[in-house]
């Protein structure tokens, strides 16, 4: 993404609805209602060939007390500073109101770059309106119908300036997945340094669990300001956004995400928008930061989010909040701990942190592991090493032999960093069962320091691809090279 646009404007005049255009899906929850967008709401943006960051905010509203719209109109506020330019919405069926006036005043205030755009002005009803907004001061307003794409061009035109300006930074800001491990790589150790977080390069961190666990509570002592919405109504995030700060010295990017409820409980449809956004919110993040409550952990909803946050791939940590309000800590600590490896085994070693979002007790403890975590899943071990680790397994516990049929495990390498991934090739793959791959799975973690992270072991016969058959320098010990060489023959 090159840059951001924050789009602000007076509730109800179709913010969530332009922001879904943008973003080519419907990710932002629209309702007729007013007050559906409560957090700050971030999404790619496509416009024709620019790419860019957009933000949907909560609508502003002449509120300044610690109520709910009084907290949203600063949270708002916030996301005019952090953006670079800002789309000032108002309804060109309804022309310009005493707020929009209020409100422009506000922007310039806060001499943000502001585009104006008249909403809902297709047709002839929208010509009154559009007239009207020049006088805000905000200079030509662009003609736009969110609902029905027009107006795109002319917007279009008028960001390509920003995109230009912007468009070195944006290069920097997608996470980086499933890294293909080259053949001359898999020869060497892996460079340390390779995959620090930069100010370029964030570490980028998602912040998962159910509702009322206090991930927003979390992340606002983390970055030590009241970014994101945070109350004693659960569920008051309803959608993912992002922040950027910097970290005990590590430049991050933090995804907060709305609670998740167990299925059955999920009744409002806005809520079942929400669940599904902060999955999404998993795959754009690096380390995923399950966050439980020490009163209620490990419930089944907990289980399923960390499992989701494996299969995708992603390294995970597991924090349990509020401990400060925990009375017998070494007692519940041990517990929690025997719960962790009894119903999670497939993130056996993961680290489990006890922290305070309230006190921020802890979270020196959760920065390491959170490292500790992005340091393993970046791990890249070379084929010799692996070989002759595969060789010390296969003779402790060699495969099974189903229907008779010997299964040899030739040799194996590592394909892929972020999470690791391996290939071992060998005879009758199809045969090879679950148990062996885990038993494989197990050791890896055990011997080259891998705890927590998920690791991809897949099988492959000497009928697949063979990733450096026909190349000279492949890595396999020579003697084992020979082998495959007459077998080849």
């Amino acid at each position: 993404m090159t840059f951001t646009l924050a789009i602000v404007g007076r509730p109800n005049v179709g913010k969530s609805t332009l922001f879904n255009r943008l973003v080519g899906k419907k990710l932002a929850l629209v309702d007729d209602q007013p007050g559906v967008t409560r957090d700050l709401r971030e999404g790619d943006a496509r416009l024709f060939d620019m790419r860019f960051t957009v933000i949907d905010t909560a609508g502003l509203e002449e509120v300044t007390d610690d109520s709910l719209q009084g907290r949203m109109r600063r949270l708002t506020e916030r996301a005019v500073e952090l953006a670079d330019v800002c789309l000032f919405l108002i309804d060109g069926r309804v022309g310009v109101t005493p707020s929009d006036e209020v409100f422009a005043d506000i922007l310039r205030r806060k001499n943000a770059r502001v585009i104006l755009g008249v909403n809902k002005a297709e047709g002839k009803a929208g010509d009154a309106g559009a007239l009207e907004a020049f006088s805000l001061g905000l200079g030509e307003p662009v003609r736009l119908s969110a609902e029905h794409g027009e107006g795109m061009e002319d917007l279009y035109h008028i960001l390509r300036p920003v995109r230009e300006e912007f468009e070195e930074r944006g290069a920097l800001d997608a996470p980086i997945v499933d890294v293909d491990v080259s053949e001359e790589e898999a020869e060497l150790e892996a460079d340390e340094d390779a995959h620090k977080p930069t100010a370029r390069r964030p570490l980028q961190i998602a912040v998962i669990g159910r509702p009322n666990a206090g991930k927003s509570t979390l992340i606002n002592k983390i970055i030590g300001e009241d970014r994101l919405l945070t109350g004693p109504e659960a569920g008051i995030t309803r959608d993912a956004i992002s922040v950027r700060t910097e970290w005990m010295g590590t430049p991050t990017r933090i995804f907060d995400t709305a609670g998740m409820r167990k299925k059955a409980k999920i009744n409002d449809k806005l809520e079942k928008l929400s669940v599904a956004d902060g999955l999404r919110a998993v795959r754009f993040a690096e380390v995923v930061v399950v966050l439980l409550d020490v009163e209620i952990p490990f419930e089944q909803q907990d289980l399923r989010i960390a499992d989701f946050a494996e299969t995708e791939g992603r390294a995970v940590v597991v924090a349990v909040n509020k401990w400060d309000l925990e009375g017998e800590k070494q007692e519940k600590l041990a517990e929690l701990k025997e719960m962790f490896e009894r119903l999670l085994p497939q993130l056996r070693g993961a680290p489990l942190i006890t922290v305070s979002a309230k006190t921020g007790r802890g979270l020196d403890r959760l920065h390491d592991a959170i490292l500790k975590a992005h340091d393993v899943w970046n791990r890249r071990i070379t084929t010799a090493r692996l070989n002759s680790w595969l060789g010390a397994m296969t003779e402790a516990h060699p495969p099974p032999a189903p229907g008779g049929k010997r299964i040899k495990l030739r040799y194996m390498t590592q394909v892929k960093t972020r999470p690791p991934g391996f290939v071992v090739m060998c005879s009758h793959p199809d045969l090879m069962p679950e148990s062996y791959r885990r038993y494989l799975v197990n050791g890896l973690r055990d011997h080259f320091d891998m705890p927590g992270t998920p690791i991809r072991v897949t099988f492959r016969g000497q009928g697949d691809k063979n990733p450096y058959r026909d190349k000279k320098n492949w890595g396999a010990p020579s003697r084992l090279r020979k082998h495959l060489d007459k077998k080849k023959d």
